[in-house]
């Protein structure tokens, strides 16, 4: 973790030749805690990385308030011009979200192209979007922030498109700017129709499992907090699970058997990140369904960072965003095979465990198992022989505690929810 101070500074990392270089820059603003803005620079560092840039420098200043046309002072931007010409930088990355014409004036007075938080996470997003819905997702939200982003450079943006080539479909006199915000506007048209159709699968998929009528747990919390790697533990999934933020951007269902025998769905989820651009959790609304759906929040934490009581909040507020924040929810402390960086929290419903290494796995499971019970009621059922196959589902959806086959047919005594054992009604007994 890099101290705050003001000025520019020069990282020293290994030379590879392998990745762009870029300088990052952060204004450090007064009311806001230096470990808030300390957590939110290493953070911007990590998303660097992982986006396959090579940090070698960078800027912060302190300012009472951002200047309204270049975010930082124009005497700053221009320490920032002569660091990057003497260490062949081409793109900076800031801290925060620019507005269109901060990004070109700074572009102006910098000659290097200028990035922003949420377009640094739009560029991830890009590089990890594996299926068809993700891709179309991430193309979306590149799109909305792009579109009020359409200035224009130079020239060539105001050059009349009409005659022929890319303007002739609207008639002449539509400029090269327009055209690209029209083109824009289509595209994302298009893609909300796309989404839609998507999203009315992944519904109906997700009745499918209701009527199974199996319990849902979704698994949230901060990107790059090991939910990928807890999945994969508990199920065996397969899923990737790197040492990267975001890197898993979509869900993934699969069955887990309690030990009681007990089954239930859990699906991994997009990570949350402090600063979440609106018009990501908008395009991403369909994959962040799974969180509002669930029957049971399992919000894994990485105590290995000293950041994770704010990350923690950041999470709550994001799944009342949601409207998920009445849903019951545990706690996994993870990553306990690195330490914790501070004294565990004291939260009610919570387990240290290791996703890696299995530590506190078992006392993650009972701890499911009793929150699933709560609301849970026990009965018993004489079923005919011809309808054996009720029994397998007692067994898949509920938890069997005695079973007995007798003459007048299998009596099972089982605990459940009221939507198992309710289909089972004409065969209640006692």
């Amino acid at each position: 973790m890099r101290n705050l101070q003001t000025g520019i500074r020069e990282e020293h990392f290994t030379e590879t030749g392998q990745n762009p270089r870029v300088v990052l820059a952060a204004l450090l603003q007064e009311g806001i805690g230096e470990a808030a803005q300390q957590a939110s620079l290493d953070e911007l560092e990590s998303l660097a990385e992982t986006a396959g840039f090579e940090v070698v420098g960078v800027i912060t200043q302190q300012r009472g308030m951002p200047s309204a046309a270049t975010y930082l002072g124009e005497g700053k931007l221009r320490e920032l011009k002569e660091f990057a010409e003497a260490n062949e930088i081409e793109l900076v990355i800031f801290d925060n979200e620019l507005s269109p014409s901060q990004i070109k004036n700074i572009e102006r007075l910098t000659d290097c192209r200028a990035f922003d938080r949420s377009m640094l996470i739009l560029e991830i997003f890009n590089l990890h979007a594996v299926t068809r819905e993700g891709r179309l997702q991430v193309e979306m939200a590149q799109l909305k922030y792009t579109l009020p982003r359409l200035t224009g450079k130079g020239v060539e943006l105001s050059r009349l498109g009409g005659g022929g080539g890319m303007g002739a479909r609207r008639g002449k006199g539509e400029t090269i700017l327009e055209l690209q915000r029209r083109r824009a506007r289509d595209r994302i048209a298009a893609l909300r129709e796309e989404i839609a159709a998507l999203r009315r699968t992944r519904q109906e998929q997700r009745r499918a499992r209701s009527r199974a009528n199996l319990p849902r747990i979704a698994v949230m919390g901060y990107t790059n907090a090991g939910k990928s790697t807890l999945l994969n533990t508990l199920t065996g999934a397969g899923v990737l699970a790197q040492d990267k933020l975001f890197a898993t951007l979509d869900p993934t269902t699969r069955r887990l058997t309690l030990p009681s025998g007990a089954q239930l769905l859990l699906t991994d989820t997009v990570g949350f990140i402090s600063n979440l651009p609106h018009h990501l959790i908008e395009a991403f609304a369909s994959t962040l369904e799974e969180v509002s759906q669930a029957d049971l929040l399992l919000h894994v934490v990485d105590i290995s960072n000293p950041g994770c009581d704010r990350q923690m909040e950041i999470c709550r507020g994001l799944v009342e965003e949601l409207g998920a924040g009445a849903l019951p929810m545990i706690t996994a402390l993870n990553k306990m095979d690195r330490g914790a960086a501070a004294p565990l929290p004291h939260l009610r419903d919570a387990v240290p465990i290791s996703a890696l290494t299995g530590e506190g796995i078992p006392e993650l499971l009972a701890l499911i198992e009793r929150k699933l019970d709560e609301g849970r009621s026990t009965a018993s059922f004489l079923i005919p022989y011809d309808r054996a196959g009720l029994v397998q589902e007692l067994h898949e959806q509920a938890i069997v505690a005695e079973i007995d086959y007798r003459e007048q047919g299998i009596f099972v005594k089982a605990r459940g929810t009221s939507a198992v054992l309710g289909r089972m009604k004409n065969y209640r007994i006692g």
